[in-house]
């Protein structure tokens, strides 16, 4: 369902996961209309959810300045890795950022990524987590007004000191180096990660064996293996994680994903054949 055309191909299509959660997905979706970069579409990856999804994402269409695609298919569990294979193929763009409807992006976002974005590599950013009762407080005014991403704001709304808090203020030099010296590895990470369409398609997407439990890692690792790069974005490139309760992470999906990745690691595979393209 595409509810609003382009006369031209955007610079960078924006893949946002979704299911049933249309609270957290429309504060998304106010947050890329506070975007300083306008050329993008969104496509919605939505795994299932039920009619009043359908409904925001209609009235939004009417509200914001961006078209939206709205990729879905019937609930069938936890099939993550099979709505974002689908939506990739929906993809009009040669860039492809990808996130969740429960991060909301600061004004430079997709600024960020447009300008880091370069041949060979992949952008791996993170996210700044928040309590649930700041979660629900934020507001669309809150979002346009980008007061959600101003410390002296959320203290006030109870949010504790912490050095994480530096991902919302670095800049300039202290930014870079944080980039730097961060010892999280520069992973491809579903909620902030950018690369290439005809990358991931050359590894042929996500392994859709693999539910709750690292299958965007797994899929940074094929493209690895395939001898693209990675860059670090931690500090630079900001969304605020909402809060939420997890029901559908378990063990055995978890264990399952890391001998998949195990797998993937040992034998050096750049390719799935459990992807986008199925081997007969």
């Amino acid at each position: 369902m595409e509810l609003k055309s382009t006369n031209s191909t955007p610079q960078i299509s924006i893949i946002i996961s979704t299911y049933n959660s249309e609270a957290w997905l429309e504060k998304v979706l106010w947050s890329y209309e506070a975007q300083t970069f306008k050329d993008f579409e969104i496509v919605i990856a939505d795994d299932g959810s039920k009619q009043p999804t359908f409904d925001l994402i209609e009235q939004m269409q009417k509200e914001v300045h961006y078209p939206i695609i709205h990729v879905w298919h019937e609930d069938n569990g936890f099939q993550k890795s099979q709505i974002l294979n689908k939506a990739i193929v929906k993809c009009n763009a040669d860039y492809i950022l990808m996130s969740d409807g429960d991060c909301i992006a600061r004004a430079d976002y997709v600024q960020v990524h447009m300008d880091n974005r370069e041949a060979g590599y992949f952008l791996s950013g993170g996210y700044f987590m928040l309590p649930m009762t700041i979660s629900k407080a934020i507001t669309k005014a809150d979002i346009l007004s980008q007061n959600c991403f101003k410390l002296p704001w959320l203290k006030s709304k109870g949010l504790k000191s912490s050095f994480k808090n530096n991902k919302l203020t670095a800049t300039g030099l202290k930014e870079k180096v944080l980039n730097t010296l961060t010892p999280t590895n520069a992973s491809w990470n579903g909620h902030n990660a950018s690369g290439w369409k005809s990358d991931i398609l050359a590894v042929n997407g996500f392994d859709e064996r693999m539910q709750y439990g690292g299958q965007d890692r797994e899929l940074g690792e094929r493209l690895f293996n395939l001898g693209i790069k990675s860059k670090q974005i931690r500090y630079s490139a900001i969304c605020l994680h909402l809060d939420h309760p997890r029901g559908y992470k378990n063990q055995e999906s978890i264990n399952k994903n890391l001998a998949i990745r195990a797998n993937t690691k040992s034998q050096k595979l750049a390719w799935t054949n459990f992807g986008i393209k199925r081997t007969k």
